[in-house]
């Protein structure tokens, strides 16, 4: 009887073999890009971009601090990531996501996306939010080379079962020979931690 009843449930509530996967485009609502705006003017939004900023030199000079900061090295990539430590509280962290696109902005790049990726792993909902920007489109002018600025740039927010873990910001350059050689990477640094530009 066992049997009928498990072969019962079996069809009527088959068992998924695929995990869940989504993947949408979304938008900031004005009331969150007004509060976005007013966070960056504050002394606080300037207080976290020096922690983290100090706590990624530190990092540099193999030393951790709260919040860690994690960098990655490579010739055709750069990055670095910060965890969800204290001080950040859900909405701080958030906000520092977006204060990073922000400064892609300013540096004259262009957002190309804002999705999100919602996807199931080994029972657990990771949440992965990503703006991805691109240095700005050129008039055409095949006799000079295509300024890359720092090369493509990834800003990743990622929650595990809706609590906020790390944010990633990845630097991918161009090795194409068609792209001037990008701008270096320190320099992006001191951009992304600047704390007297919006």
């Amino acid at each position: 009887m066992a049997g009928f009843i498990d072969d019962l449930f079996g069809k009527l509530f088959p068992k998924r073999n695929t995990p869940l996967q989504v993947k949408e485009n979304f938008v900031q609502s004005s009331q969150d890009m007004l509060d976005l705006e007013i966070w960056l003017q504050s002394s606080e939004c300037s207080y976290i971009l020096d922690l983290v900023g100090k706590n990624y030199h530190f990092k540099k000079a193999n030393i951790n601090a709260k919040p860690e900061v994690h960098t990655l090295n490579s010739p055709y990539a750069n990055g670095f990531a910060v965890s969800y430590d204290p001080p950040f509280n859900p909405e701080t962290f958030s906000k520092l996501f977006f204060a990073f696109g922000r400064r892609m902005l300013a540096l004259g790049y262009r957002q190309v996306s804002l999705d999100r990726k919602i996807e199931e792993i080994n029972d657990k909902v990771k949440t992965t939010e990503k703006q991805y920007f691109k240095p700005p489109l050129q008039a055409e002018d095949f006799t000079s080379k295509i300024d890359q600025l720092y090369g493509n740039v990834s800003v990743e927010k990622v929650t595990i079962d809706n609590e906020p873990s790390f944010i990633k910001v990845l630097v991918t350059v161009y090795s194409d020979h068609l792209y001037q050689k990008a701008k270096p990477f320190d320099e992006f640094i001191d951009h992304i931690f600047e704390t007297n530009t919006p």
